[in-house]
C-alpha cells in the first residue's frame, strides 16, 4: 500500500499502517478481481476496503483451510471474542483485527454485520446443503450481503444510506451466488452443496449425480440445465445490484461498476463452456480483467483522481 493512501486516510501510527499493509497484501493475493477494482477507489477509501476484505478472508480460511490439529469452531469463537473487543473500543494485537478496529471506528460500522458474518461461517461447519433458495438466504445474508453493507459507508452515498442498502446487499449476494457456481466442484469435495437441492431435483439432479459427474469428468444434460437456471437467476441479482451504483458517491462508482462487470464475467465463462464446470473452474482471463479495468482507470485519471501505486 502506498504511503499516499495511508496518508489520505489519516492513518499515521506506524503499527496501524503496517496492519493495513498486511490487509492489502491479503487482498492482492487472494482477491485479484476485487483488488483490481479497489484501484479505482479514491485513495482515502482503499485502506478500509482492504481491511474489510482481510478480515473476511482470514475468517473464511479458518473454516475452509484450518491449520492441522486445530478446531475451526474454537477458532471462530476466538475471532468472535476479538470482534467483541473491537466493539468495546479495544485494539487487538492481531494486525488484521487492528486494521478492522480502526475501520469500524472510522466508519461507525454496526456490530450486527460482523456477528451475522461469523454466524454464517459457523454454519459451514455443520450445514452441508440447503433444500430451498429461501433456506440458503440466511447463509447468503451473513456470508455475503453483510459485506456489501459493511463497504457501503466506505464507498459513501449521495442518498440516505438506507436507500442504497438493498442494492449493496444484492451485490454481495450476486458475488456469492457466482462463487457457488464457480466453486461447485471444489465445494463437493469439501462435502458441501450450495445449489438448493429442491431446485436441482426439478431438473433431475441430486448430489450423487453431481459427484458422479465430477469424479468421471463427464458432463450431463440435466446438470447443464440446472446450472443454466442458476446462472439466469444470478444475473437477475446483478441487475438489482447495478441499480444502486448511481446512489453511491461518484468517486466509488467506477470501483463497484468494474467489480460487478468482472464478477459477472465469470457467468459468461460458465456459459461459454457449456456449463461444463465441475472439473474446470471458470475464471475471467487476465486480459479480460485489464480490458474492463483500464478504461475505467483512464476515466478516473482524466477526471482528476491521482491513483496510488
Amino acid at each position: 500500500m502506498s504511503d499516499r493512501e495511508l496518508d489520505a486516510a489519516g492513518i499515521t501510527d506506524p503499527a496501524l499502517r503496517a496492519a493495513y499493509v498486511r490487509c492489502r497484501r491479503i487482498n492482492a493475493h487472494h482477491g485479484r478481481t476485487f483488488f483490481l477494482a479497489t484501484r479505482l477507489l479514491p485513495a482515502h477509501a482503499r485502506p478500509a476496503a482492504h481491511a474489510l476484505y482481510g478480515f473476511a478472508r482470514a475468517a473464511d480460511e479458518l473454516v475452509d483451510n484450518p491449520e492441522p490439529g486445530t478446531d475451526p469452531a474454537v477458532a471462530l469463537d476466538k475471532v468472535g471474542d476479538l470482534v467483541g473487543e473491537v466493539f468495546e473500543g479495544r485494539a487487538p494485537a492481531d494486525p488484521v483485527l487492528a486494521a478492522l478496529a480502526d475501520t469500524v471506528r472510522t466508519h461507525a460500522l454496526e456490530r450486527s454485520l460482523f456477528d451475522d458474518f461469523l454466524r454464517s461461517m459457523r454454519m459451514d461447519l455443520t450445514v452441508t446443503q440447503y433444500a430451498t433458495y429461501a433456506e440458503l438466504g440466511e447463509y447468503i445474508h451473513g456470508s455475503a450481503a453483510v459485506i456489501g453493507l459493511q463497504l457501503l459507508p466506505v464507498f459513501g452515498t449521495v442518498v440516505p444510506r438506507e436507500e442504497a442498502a438493498p442494492s449493496a446487499a444484492a451485490l454481495g449476494e450476486a458475488f456469492q451466488l457466482t462463487n457457488f457456481l464457480r466453486d461447485v466442484g471444489e465445494d463437493l469435495d469439501r462435502g458441501r452443496l450450495y445449489l438448493p437441492t429442491a431446485e436441482l431435483a426439478a431438473f433431475g439432479v441430486d448430489r450423487e449425480l453431481l459427484t458422479w459427474s465430477r469424479a468421471r469428468g463427464l458432463p450431463d444434460r440435466r446438470v447443464r440445465r440446472a446450472l443454466a437456471f442458476a446462472v439466469s437467476r444470478t444475473r437477475a441479482v446483478y441487475r438489482r445490484a447495478d441499480a444502486g451504483i448511481p446512489l453511491l458517491h461518484k468517486g466509488s462508482r467506477p470501483c463497484v461498476r468494474t467489480a460487478s462487470t468482472l464478477y459477472e464475467g465469470i457467468l459468461d465463462q460458465i456459459e461459454a463452456r457449456g456449463y461444463d464446470i465441475l472439473n474446470d473452474r471458470a475464471t475471467v482471463p487476465r486480459r479480460r480483467r485489464l480490458a474492463v479495468a483500464l478504461p475505467e482507470l483512464v476515466r478516473v485519471w482524466a477526471g482528476g483522481h491521482r491513483l496510488g501505486s
